[in-house]
């Protein structure tokens, strides 16, 4: 009977039950994380994967084509049904179309039905019938029409990339009389207009005007009759497709990005097709409000902004923390500095996007174009939004994290390192430098990495300081100043809010929130993955740090 008790005491006294709902615990965590994982990378990574098209003839005796996207019981009923993606948005008015399988008559999966990628309206589902140029028929549906029609399609995606450029020698070239035309602007508007001094001003800019058109004639008359000369040629090509319920609808060609058969395509096929299309999801922009074509720019505005955020960010953490340990006087006053630290780590992030709204927009991005731009203003150059005051918002925000991580690594160098640093002749800079900064290198590295964690997933400050649904350009180009950091920007946790919340067509942009989700994982894993692996590095080399 004492052994029992002795037993019981035991077993209580060492926490085994408390041991065992840790772990399971744990383990309730860990299936949480990996089904949420699960969830998202199941849904989204298997949108690009070509499914088969099945055409079903309803007992009503019209007709359905599309591949099924998922089947589910009808509530309160015995039976199921299909929800359909059907395309021809432009057509029916909608993508998606639910189906009772009791009312099905027949289904099939004919081969040659064809998903055509359009550049608007989403996908068309039908059955190519022929090739059009200037009305008449240059090629029908048969053995070698696929092949030609493919090169057809090179051939207008070439054409439009042949217009732009040569729009971008007009606008290169017309950028002298573009300027002329602002200063003539402001000088018929500004203050000084009507009076004979402007009335001068004026007839010389004219006639400086009338001289350099004259002059770039050529150099903008070529490329514009270069554009229309090409326009014809992409205009003229046109797509005739029959719909799966007998209607035939003619399209342009230069509309047209792809097609595919998918009920004719093996698995080998399907395999290339998929890993085309992630390609094109992560290398090209996107188009129809988001919920087709690439999040490049996204994923670029992302990465863009972490960086420059940890550049910023970090420096002024580590150094805030470096004197606080260091150098200032332990007190009130630096009780009260760690006090606040504390508290501003968890400020909801909103009141941060505020702060930068004001301080760095308003305050300092107004003051900027005050002093540099006033020849641009009312319009703001730096006094609006901008990936620059992005990322000084977000590093004002994580700059808590990296001086708690900072201070904890500082406290965690054995005070003999120090010392024996100071004993050996060095000044306490080059002690900090040398000795106690490297050391405590693993520590701030771990706040780097849990602001990278908070900020890459960040979106409420960044949607009243910078970020937008779409641009024009990217922050950095090949024209100067190469870095433009007064720009706007997209993000992946913004376009997620978009995609999911604002596009007008929610069924299609299902698959776009689980896959534009699973990449911002993927990123943000990378970027904590090139921390940590540095991380590790550094502990190998300075084992005296605890952390």
């Amino acid at each position: 009977m004492a052994a029992r008790n002795d037993y019981h005491r035991g077993f209580w006294a060492e926490g085994v039950p408390f041991i065992w709902i840790s772990g399971m615990a744990v383990l309730v965590l860990l299936a949480i994380v990996i089904g949420f994982l699960g969830l998202i990378f199941a849904k989204g990574a298997g949108h690009f994967w070509p499914a088969p098209m099945a055409q079903v003839t309803l007992k009503s005796g019209s007709s359905v084509m599309g591949p099924v996207m998922e089947t589910e019981a009808i509530p309160h009923a015995a039976a199921t049904r299909s929800l359909f993606k059907i395309g021809n948005r432009d057509v029916y008015g909608l993508d998606f179309r639910w189906v009772d399988d009791a009312a099905v008559e027949k289904r099939e999966y004919p081969p040659d039905a064809a998903v055509i990628e359009r550049s608007e309206y989403g996908d068309m589902h039908g059955f190519i019938q022929a090739l059009r140029e200037g009305g008449a028929v240059t090629a029908r549906a048969g053995p070698d029409f696929h092949p030609l029609l493919e090169k057809k399609i090179a051939r207008a995606a070439h054409l439009k990339e042949e217009i732009k450029k040569a729009a971008d020698d007009v606008e290169h070239a017309r950028e002298p009389l573009a300027k002329l035309e602002v200063d003539i602007r402001l000088l018929e508007d500004g203050s000084e207009a009507g009076t004979p001094e402007a009335a001068l001003k004026l007839e010389k800019l004219n006639a400086e005007y009338d001289a350099l058109a004259l002059k770039l004639g050529d150099a903008i008359t070529v490329p514009e009759q270069r554009i229309e000369s090409l326009r014809k040629e992409l205009d003229a090509p046109t797509l005739e497709v029959a719909l799966a319920d007998g209607q035939v609808k003619t399209m342009p060609l230069k509309d047209v990005r792809a097609f595919y058969l998918p009920n004719r395509m093996g698995l080998s096929a399907k395999a290339g097709h998929y890993l085309c299309k992630v390609w094109d999801f992560l290398w090209t922009w996107p188009r129809e409000s988001n919920t087709e074509g690439g999040v490049f720019p996204a994923i670029f505005g992302t990465v863009m902004m972490v960086f420059i955020m940890v550049v910023i960010g970090a420096p002024f953490g580590v150094m805030a923390a470096l004197y606080m340990n260091e150098y200032a006087k332990p007190g009130f006053f630096l009780n009260l500095v760690r006090l606040g630290v504390n508290n501003l780590a968890g400020v909801p992030s909103i009141v941060f996007g505020i702060f930068g709204l004001g301080f760095f927009i308003y305050f300092i991005g107004g003051g900027i174009d005050r002093l540099f731009f006033t020849d641009k203003l009312p319009e703001p150059t730096y006094g609006t939004g901008g990936i620059l005051w992005a990322s000084l918002t977000l590093a004002l925000l994580t700059v808590p994290v990296v001086v708690v991580a900072t201070l904890e690594g500082l406290a965690a160098v054995p005070r003999a390192n120090r010392e024996g640093a100071l004993a050996l002749g060095s000044t306490k800079w080059q002690m900090l430098w040398n000795v106690v900064l490297p050391n405590s290198m693993p520590g701030i590295l771990t706040g780097v990495i849990l602001a990278i964690s908070r900020a890459t997933g960040e979106v409420a400050p960044l949607m009243i300081t910078g970020v937008v649904k779409l641009v024009a350009e990217l922050p950095v180009d090949a024209g100067w100043p190469f870095l433009h950091l007064d720009r706007k920007f997209m993000h992946l946790g913004f376009h997620i809010y978009d995609v999911g919340f604002q596009s007008p067509n929610v069924e299609a942009a299902k698959p776009m929130v689980y896959t534009t989700t699973g990449l911002l994982l993927v990123i943000v894993v990378t970027l904590n993955l090139v921390a940590i692996l540095l991380r590790n590095r550094l502990r190998k080399t300075y084992k005296g740090a605890a952390l």
